[in-house]
């Protein structure tokens, strides 16, 4: 009687209690549970004989699949080398162990599959969507692979199953090759809401926004959109900047009963932020039971990108003093808020909070404290935070580059850009922008025209009308008003009202009034609502004593209504940020200045109470 099978142990309980340990990822118990069937041999020995055959074979497929979904490949494989009956559940099993490795071990294992089993019935379709899910995520790695194993559906007869052709639209997307899903999408006969979610995804995801809504809207004749769905479209919606279009899917998301998922809400989120609507992004923000720090981010990016520097500030003080957990992206996104006018104690107390979390070891933090301390007229601190980084990326060298051409250092400029190329980051767009900036400064006109050829010719950057606006700069500082002119009219920006505008104001400097009133007269043919360039003609009018002249401009500011810009100045003191404009003219002739309200006290105690 000792190989009497425990009456509590039959083939299907041993084979469900395995895949629990499986889907539990509890190793312990599974062994202990292999164990078991090592210790009956009799009743678990894999002879084609048997009758109990296939229950037998679903116990080692179990276990197979056990050790595969809790990460012990190697165990998984000695299970199935010990195995003398496999199916194709036992090959997917392993195949599922080698997929979460790598796409290469996965096409490994499938050649080996077909070369053990030769034939069209080799693999089914959980084999062909388990390689190409690898092949999916392994992205660039592994492009060439997905038609081949396209092929290798076809020839099976799987390229109707919807699984597979759901497989073969996200690998196709995945690896960049749109057209290839289109094709796939095409012949697929039998749709479901997975297939067009991937569509609408892929398009979104490669920047095709029309597209991507326009398969959203057909989608919704053919089945119901799921919240993967409605956040896809979200996502086309905020970078194609359709704000009313985000406004009727919000309506469906809401009819729909998805209001409150997580991603969905974070598009709807990111979707009114990019669109300006900064207050019903604020509305989907406060409506959430529980926000997170994903949500704190995304609406702090938001309010930053805004402009509504002080909301940033305000929310994120509130979200601390109530709990909320703070992680690297949130501090991150509330740095990128910080400008001139912000508070700076706020930063202070905010770097405090990144030493008391210890995300000093964050690249992009690092990054945003460089940038803080340095638009607050801290360059020390700037270079501080830079040398202590553990690790630079290409931003970290434009952050410290941009803060030294920021404050005029600009031939430290240039020998920190030769650092950053020793240490192998690479040079982008923005770091050239700084380099024309450091020119500026330096008054090298020569040089930095130089580096505005070496940017296609050396580097293959094509220059921005931003880096044509420094370079009129440059001219302009070194009073070289004539080639400024020029060099706009002959090169690709002539029509851009920036270069006209940098013109504009170096004449200005200069008290060139022939130079100056051509480049208003420009300025004003691409712009007609400029107030600058209205203003500098009256002055340059005014200085000729062409008082009927200044009139008429004046006059014609009125008709269009514009005003003159009023000044503007800022000072800290005792946490408070107070600003000033210039105000109305008083009786006496004095000009009064009128104290804007303070900016963030509050904010600031309560981060420092979490800080420190």
């Amino acid at each position: 009687m000792r190989d009497a099978w425990p009456p509590l142990l039959d083939y299907a309980h041993l084979s469900g209690l395995l895949s629990r340990c499986g889907r539990a990822r509890d190793l312990r118990l599974g062994a202990a549970l292999h164990a078991v069937v090592a210790k009956n041999p009799a009743h678990f020995r894999l002879c084609p004989r048997r009758s109990c055959l296939p229950h037998v074979l679903a116990v080692w497929n179990s276990l197979v699949a056990m050790y595969a979904r809790c990460g012990r490949r190697g165990d998984a494989a000695r299970v199935f080398d010990e195995m003398r009956v496999r199916d194709s559940v036992s090959w997917n099993s392993l195949l599922a162990a080698a997929a979460a490795a790598s796409a290469p071990d996965a096409l490994a294992l499938l050649r080996r599959m077909l070369r053990a089993a030769p034939g069209a019935g080799a693999c089914d379709h959980a084999t062909l969507t388990t390689v190409l899910s690898a092949c999916a995520r392994a992205k660039g790695a592994a492009p060439i692979s997905i038609p081949t194993v396209h092929g290798l559906a076809v020839l099976c007869g799987l390229d109707s199953e919807v699984s597979v052709g759901n497989a073969l639209v996200t690998s196709y997307f995945e690896c960049g090759s749109p057209g290839s899903a289109e094709r796939v999408f095409g012949t697929m006969a039998e749709r479901n809401v997975i297939t067009w979610t991937a569509m609408v995804s892929g398009m979104a995801r490669l920047g095709r926004y029309r597209e991507s809504l326009s398969l959203f809207r057909q989608m919704r004749h053919a089945v119901d959109a799921n919240s993967a769905t409605y956040a896809s479209s979200l996502l086309a919606c905020a970078g194609s900047l359709a704000a009313r279009t985000g406004q009727q899917i919000h309506g469906l998301v809401v009819k729909a009963g998805y209001e409150t998922d997580l991603h969905v809400e974070s598009g709807l989120m990111d979707v009114y932020s990019k669109c300006g609507l900064m207050e019903d992004a604020l509305r989907v923000f406060r409506s959430c039971w529980h926000p997170d720090e994903v949500f704190l981010t995304v609406i702090l990016v938001g309010f930053a990108q805004n402009g509504l520097e002080e909301k940033a500030f305000e929310l994120f003080a509130e979200m601390v003093s109530v709990g909320i957990n703070i992680d690297a992206n949130t501090v991150s996104a509330v740095l990128g808020a910080f400008g001139a006018s912000a508070p700076f104690a706020l930063g202070k107390q905010i770097h405090a909070l990144v030493i008391k979390k210890c995300f000093g070891g964050n690249t992009y933090v690092c990054n945003g404290l460089i940038n803080m301390y340095s638009k607050c007229g801290e360059l020390q601190e700037s270079i501080q935070v830079f040398d202590g980084m553990p690790s630079k990326n290409t931003i970290s060298w434009n952050s410290i580059i941009s803060a030294f051409a920021r404050h005029g250092h600009g031939s430290e400029v240039f020998w920190l850009f030769e650092s950053m190329k020793a240490d192998g980051a690479k040079p982008t767009d923005v770091t050239f922008l700084s380099l024309l900036h450091g020119c500026s400064h330096v008054g090298s006109a020569k040089q930095g025209l130089e580096i505005l050829n070496s940017m296609s010719a050396q580097y293959r950057i094509h220059p921005r009308v931003e880096h044509y606006a420094c370079v009129v700069d440059m001219l302009g500082r070194a009073g070289l008003l004539d080639d400024a002119r020029a060099f706009i009219e002959d090169g690709p920006f002539k029509d851009s009202s920036l270069l006209w505008q940098a013109l504009m104001g170096a004449c200005s400097f200069h008290k060139n009034s022939e130079v100056g009133k051509y480049a208003a007269e420009k300025l004003l043919l691409l712009d007609p609502a400029c107030t600058a360039a209205y203003v500098l003609l009256s002055n340059f009018y005014s200085s000729e004593g062409r008082w009927a002249d200044r009139a008429r401009i004046l006059k014609r500011m009125r008709e269009m209504g514009l005003r003159k810009d009023t000044g503007k100045s800022w000072i800290e003191l005792e946490k408070e940020v107070r600003s000033f404009e210039l105000g109305p003219m008083s009786r006496h002739g004095n000009v009064l200045m009128q104290s804007l309200p303070p900016v963030g006290r509050d904010q600031e105690d309560l981060v420092e109470s979490n800080a420190l």
